[in-house]
């Protein structure tokens, strides 16, 4: 570009071909001015164009981002959803499982109650209620706890089910221990009588003495038998005294607990010794006639406390 004398501003160009030949190309101010407009406008053009082309490419670009992040989480969602609905089918199957096993273990507490009541009835155990008056809360049908039972509910009638349990099992041990007391007392207190096939020949009390004529106390009752008779134990219980004893001749004592003492006394052998422990019924002699006696039979005695007692109202009496 140069200036003239005239002050006017132009532009001359050289365009140097391949051959090396040149070419001078002056633009005058209007020339230059078209010029630059139309080499502003093309850089516009150009600039504009590819702002659009990338302005496009980029929304190509995230659509195409978007479109894939759209379809994996859509992917995602769907698996989780299909391993929520498998967790929320395994826990309903659970409940259901359980809700079953609950069902099961209330009808054992049905049976229990039933079994429960009826040796109480047997035993007369009065005080012992076992669901006759006070069923078990069951909340409905038995059946009904088998369907759509909710989480909280099956909690609720476990703990339910664990209190009615251990009130049961509470009832059951105490029924229990009543009941081997009752037989233990049962087992201990005289009973029965200390001579199979023999017979009464003298009760207890005011007798005139078959001896010396005299009117004195019997305290025992005298069973009449055959020589050699087993004589038993009407109670069971440890052997105090086994030998002779005065007047009584071959005398068995026997110790049963709860202050009862018996006597078997005129004894021709005696079959147990001093500590041995006799169960109700075993056989503890022989009938005879030892001692102060005018024949064969068992004088027998109850005392109670240290105190003797009619045996009539312990033993059975022919």
């Amino acid at each position: 570009m140069r200036l003239g004398n005239d002050s006017a501003i132009a532009m001359q160009f050289i365009l140097i071909n391949r051959y090396g030949t040149s070419t001078r190309l002056q633009l005058g101010p209007l020339q230059l001015g078209l010029f630059v407009i139309l080499t502003a406008a093309l850089a516009t053009g150009v600039f504009y164009g590819g702002v659009q082309f990338a302005q496009g490419y980029s929304d190509q670009s995230m659509a195409h981002v978007y479109d894939n992040a759209g379809h994996i989480w859509r992917q995602e969602l769907a698996e989780q959803r299909e391993q929520i609905a498998s967790a929320k089918d395994s826990a309903n199957q659970q409940l259901s499982a359980m809700a079953a096993r609950l069902s099961k273990l209330q009808g054992h507490i049905f049976r229990l109650d039933a079994l429960g009541a009826r040796l109480a009835n047997m035993a007369d155990l009065e005080d012992f209620d076992f669901g006759v008056d006070s069923p078990p809360g069951m909340g409905g049908p038995m059946p009904e706890l088998q369907t759509d039972m909710e989480q909280g509910d099956l909690v609720a009638a476990l703990d339910e089910l664990t209190r009615e349990l251990d009130e049961r099992a509470d009832k059951l041990t105490a029924m229990e221990r009543l009941l081997m007391n009752r037989n233990l007392r049962e087992d201990i207190l005289p009973a029965g009588s200390p001579v199979r096939g023999g017979w009464v020949s003298s009760l207890f009390g005011m007798r005139s003495n078959p001896i010396s004529g005299r009117r004195e106390m019997h305290t025992g009752i005298d069973f009449a038998g055959k020589v050699g008779t087993h004589i038993h134990s009407v109670a069971a219980g440890v052997v105090t005294y086994s030998g002779r004893n005065g007047g009584y001749g071959n005398m068995v004592e026997i110790n049963h607990g709860d202050g009862y003492v018996t006597r078997y006394a005129h004894n021709r052998e005696n079959l147990v010794s001093v500590g041995e422990r006799v169960d109700k019924g075993a056989p503890i002699a022989l009938m005879g006639d030892t001692g102060r006696s005018t024949g064969v039979h068992l004088h027998f005695e109850v005392m109670h406390d240290g105190k003797t007692v009619n045996p009539k109202q312990y033993i059975s009496v022919n």
